[in-house]
């Protein structure tokens, strides 16, 4: 059975935005946008930028002056991001796909991508596409999950699908985690054209305030929903409840702590 692990429509976004967004991405949202402004570009691309999570950051953190554009492949989830600017914000928001750029060569002083790197099915073409999209010495900062290992939500979430659906697992969360490799991306990085890459692993622990909210927007929130219903003969709310109940018994009654690790690259286009 194929499975689109990219799209996220319906009411995919308002569980990502709302469940996982506080608990799994706001802390490294926080940590890409300071490293982004730290560089003071005047003009800045996101690509894969969801429901606007990093762009809500990215515009606190920029100069007043500094153009921010943010795209995504998926328009449903720019319509929560667009929700979160006022009227006057220096903010476009647009569709795009970040492996053919709509925008002229040299147009951008940075571009940034949270998490969207592993869900690119031409990781080699989207580099290519941000380099080109930068001037020469623009930086390119984008960050990836490390491995299930270091990430036992993701861990936890893929099992418990796969004991629901053991002829046929959903694989939706081997995706988010399928590039905490770190040498592979360097390769690709150089080949594009780039260099002086930075590369750092950050660490965190986030506070699990409702096992119930998180473990329902983990099925929901994202295309594991799509792959559930797909196979059918499975009510997605089980799987939940059964998710919950093991997030407990990980990482403690709520507020239970959940650590998280994210890989974290710098590039500039030479």
């Amino acid at each position: 059975m194929a499975d689109d692990v990219a799209s996220f429509t319906g009411s995919i976004p308002q569980y990502y935005d709302q469940g996982l967004g506080p608990v799994i991405f706001a802390g490294y949202a926080a940590d890409i946008a300071q490293r982004v402004a730290a560089g003071r570009p005047a003009r800045v691309l996101e690509t894969a930028a969801g429901t606007g999570i990093v762009t809500r950051k990215l515009r606190d953190a920029l100069s007043p002056n500094a153009k921010l554009t943010a795209t995504d492949l998926n328009p449903p989830m720019l319509d929560l991001a667009r929700a979160k600017f006022r009227p006057g914000e220096q903010v476009s928001i647009q569709p795009a796909d970040a492996g053919a750029l709509p925008f002229a060569d040299g147009s951008f002083d940075a571009i940034v991508c949270q998490f969207g790197l592993m869900f690119f099915p031409d990781k080699a073409g989207s580099f290519a596409e941000a380099r080109r999209a930068l001037v020469p010495g623009g930086r390119y900062l984008f960050n990836v999950w490390d491995s299930h290992r270091h990430n036992p939500f993701g861990r936890i979430a893929h099992e418990m699908a796969g004991r629901f659906f053991p002829d046929d697992p959903p694989q939706f969360y081997n995706v988010p985690f399928s590039c905490h490799q770190i040498d592979p991306i360097k390769e690709l990085l150089i080949t594009a054209g780039f260099d002086r890459i930075d590369i750092a692993v950050i660490r965190q622990e986030r506070e699990l305030p409702d096992s119930a909210n998180f473990a329902r927007a983990a099925v929901y929130g994202n295309p594991l929903i799509d792959q559930v219903q797909a196979r059918g003969g499975v009510d997605p709310d089980r799987i939940a409840d059964a998710l919950a109940q093991e997030f407990r018994r990980e990482f403690g009654d709520d507020p239970g702590r959940m650590p998280l690790q994210a890989i974290v690259f710098s590039a500039v286009k030479r």
